[in-house]
This record gives structure tokens, C-alpha cells and sequence, in this order.
């Protein structure tokens, strides 16, 4: 690791990472969404043979239920035992999430409140790199179903042998998911997006994906809503010198499992540092002077994980105002959070955790606002409604309230 000064440099481009736009990348993206928008099957067909090798028809594009059916004889007989203790811990976490509808009466009859309905069909990317990403699916697609989402449609790349892996099919299948398409990268951004003859159009896309896949989603936005721009992972661990060092040293490292992952240690122990510095390859150290100090460090980098391992975490965690998640103690690593713990590890990256936040409930519900006057009412705010109609030049705005009481 390198330990690099607040002050310094790299502190600063630490400080200003994010989504950068890449010139080229968004070029080659808008080409691919262009095809399918206006090719449908055919183009997602030629792309999934450009890019993923592999030569399927657009029949082939859906999952059948013979493929569901048959993934179960390719897992072992206790992963579904395994998956039902995550299931209960993340359905015990959203639950609590839940919004319900609300109105308020004045004395004059006048309605106002709020209802709240599930987006109707919302689309799922999990990405199938060198290993299938399974926690990937729970962790999207049970925030959708507890919030009442009607119509979950997943979209994850085909191996060479035109098939989905058996795990990704299981899970998807024992969360009721409606419909899974073999069908990877931007080019499954824009069907989901767009619509084509085999592929619904959703209304909102969410997952995690590769470069092509953020950019992609970037660019549909408007066409449908995205959950976020997804970055590469990141951790920021605080701790000082009566920490466990050997916890510290395989969180830090545990971060450079993933592509591009950046791990980050914030301490005011020279001592730590320097052991650190030693046995920890990649990432970056910065030190400062005390507890206070350490906190202002970690809301100006707002990382998407926060482990707080420290003896006395509730003092900095008043403090901590930008994080995805927050880790806290010595027996939380970040790895529980990606799996088991309950809330989805789909969080803000890039310092994003300053305005966005992880994905939840929220994420798939949407409001109408309700506005129900009465003749009293009305007569009420009527002199207001006149003096702000008047002042931005929109007299018939006016003559609608007017009318209502010749």
C-alpha cells in the first residue's frame, strides 16, 4: 500500500474519482443501442455473436422452463437450503422498509396525500464474468419483490454453450422471477430499454455491470429510470492501533479480489500504517491526526463500504455522513454484507455516497400525489393563486380557478 498525504496529489484524485465519460466507449455504446433500438432481435442476436461467441436466434434469447427445470440437477443439494437462510435475512431487512399511503384534512374538506405503487416491470443485469455472480440476483431481485414489483425480467450473458449457469437460474427461479433472456453487456441495456419483439421493454433497469453496461445505462436514462451508475468496488477501513491488524490486513486485501477495487485505509497509527504498508499490496494509506480528522477524510472520499474498527465506533459514527454501508466492529467485514447480512450490496461507488444511496424498497415504488379541493377550499387560496398567476403572465391559469364560481 502507499501512503499518500491528505494534501498531496493523489489524495485529490482520490477525492474527485467517479464516472468519468470516456469518449470512444460512449461512441461504441450509443452505435450498439442505436442497432437495437432500431434492429431489435437481429442486432441483440449480432452482438451476443460479437461479443460473447456465441450464435444464437432470437428464439433461443428466452430461458425455457425445460433449462429452468434442469438447472436443479447441476447444484449441489445444499445451496438451496443455503440461499433460503440469505432470503429470510434480506426479507427481514426491507420489510422494514415498507411505505404506506397517507392523507391529511384540513377543516375546509381539502385532501392532500400521497399514494404509493410499485413500478410495474423492472428489468435485472447480472453480469457472468469468469463466475457466476448469484448474490447479484437475490440482492436485486428481492428489494423488487418485497416492494411489489408485478413483472421481473433478468438479463444475464450466454456461455459458449448457449446456456445460463445453473446457479443463476436457481435463484432466479425460487424468487419467482418471470422471465430470464440470454443476453449480456450494452446490447441487453438496450433491449431492455427499447423493447424488442422477444425482450419487454421495462421501466426501470437496475444491476451491476461492466464499463459498457454503466455507460449504456448512462445514455437510456429518460427512456427508462437506472438505479445508479455503478463504479468498481470500494472499501475505506478506520482503525487504529488497537485494532486487530491480522482483520484489517485481509479486509484490505480482500478488496483486491475485485476488478479494478480500490481499498483505502484511514488511520491515525504510524505503527499500523507501516505494517500495512508492508503486507498489503495494493490500495492506499492516509494518515491523520486523530479521530476527527479521520472522519472528515471519509465523508470527503464517501466510499461505498465503511468498516469502523475501532473500540468506540458510535463517536465517529455520528460523525460519518457519506458511506453506502457501514461495517462496525471487528466481526463485520465487508464480505458479510455482500452476501448474507440482508441490505443489497448494490451501493453507490465513486463518491457517490454523498447523494445516492444503497439499492432498497424506494428504488421501485414510485408516488402520485393527491389533491382533492373543495369549493371552500379553493375560495380560500384563491387571492395567492391570482397574485403568482398574474406575476408569471398566465391569465388563463386564472380564468380555470375563476370560472368555478360564476
Amino acid at each position: 500500500m502507499k501512503i499518500i498525504k491528505k494534501t498531496g496529489k493523489q489524495y485529490e484524485k482520490l477525492r474527485c474519482r467517479g464516472f468519468v465519460k470516456n469518449r470512444r466507449l460512449a461512441f461504441s455504446v450509443e452505435k450498439i443501442l442505436e442497432d437495437v433500438r432500431l434492429g431489435g432481435d437481429d442486432a441483440v442476436v449480432k452482438y451476443s455473436r460479437k461479443f460473447d461467441k456465441v450464435k444464437l436466434t432470437p428464439k433461443e434469447l428466452k430461458v425455457t422452463e425445460i433449462e429452468t427445470n434442469g438447472a436443479y440437477q447441476d447444484i449441489s443439494p445444499n445451496f438451496v437450503s443455503t440461499l433460503k437462510v440469505i432470503i429470510d435475512n434480506i426479507s427481514r431487512f426491507y420489510k422494514k422498509q415498507l411505505k404506506r399511503s397517507w392523507k391529511i384534512v384540513d377543516d375546509d374538506g381539502v385532501v392532500l396525500g400521497e399514494k404509493y405503487q410499485p413500478i410495474d416491470i423492472v428489468g435485472v443485469y447480472v453480469p457472468s464474468g469468469t463466475v457466476p455472480l448469484i448474490s447479484s440476483v437475490y440482492m436485486t431481485v428481492l428489494p423488487a419483490k418485497l416492494a411489489g414489483v408485478k413483472r421481473i425480467v433478468l438479463a444475464t450473458p450466454p456461455n459458449k454453450y448457449k446456456s445460463v449457469d445453473p446457479h443463476i437460474l436457481v435463484v432466479a427461479n425460487l424468487l419467482k422471477v418471470d422471465e430470464i433472456y440470454k443476453v449480456g453487456g450494452a446490447q441487453a441495456i438496450g433491449a431492455l430499454a427499447f423493447g424488442t419483439k422477444t425482450i419487454p421493454k421495462v421501466d426501470k433497469i437496475v444491476g451491476p455491470g461492466n464499463q459498457y453496461v454503466t455507460e449504456a445505462k448512462r445514455q437510456v436514462f429518460g427512456y427508462c429510470d437506472i438505479d445508479m451508475l455503478a463504479g468498481p468496488s470500494e472499501v475505506i477501513v478506520l482503525a487504529n492501533q488497537h485494532s486487530n491488524f491480522d482483520y484489517v490486513k485481509a479486509d484490505l486485501m480482500a478488496q483486491g479480489e475485485h476488478y479494478g477495487g480500490l481499498a483505502v485505509l484511514v488511520t491515525p497509527s504510524k505503527k499500523l500504517a507501516k505494517v500495512m504498508k508492508k503486507e498489503v499490496e495494493k490500495g492506499y494509506i492516509i494518515l491523520t491526526k486523530n479521530m476527527d480528522e479521520a472522519s472528515d477524510v471519509i465523508n470527503e472520499l464517501s466510499p461505498e463500504h465503511l468498516e469502523i474498527q475501532i473500540k468506540s465506533p458510535q463517536k465517529v459514527l455520528k460523525r460519518i455522513k457519506n458511506a453506502g454501508a457501514i461495517f462496525i466492529g471487528p466481526y463485520s467485514p465487508t464480505a458479510v454484507g455482500d452476501y448474507v447480512a440482508g441490505p443489497s450490496h448494490v451501493l453507490p461507488t465513486g463518491g457517490t455516497a454523498r447523494f445516492f444511496s444503497g439499492l432498497g424498497l424506494n428504488d421501485f415504488i414510485k408516488s402520485s400525489h393527491i389533491i382533492n379541493y373543495t369549493k371552500k377550499g379553493l375560495e380560500k387560496v384563491r387571492g395567492s393563486l391570482e397574485k403568482v398567476a398574474n406575476m408569471e403572465g398566465l391569465p388563463k391559469h386564472l380564468e380555470s380557478v375563476n370560472v368555478r364560481f360564476k
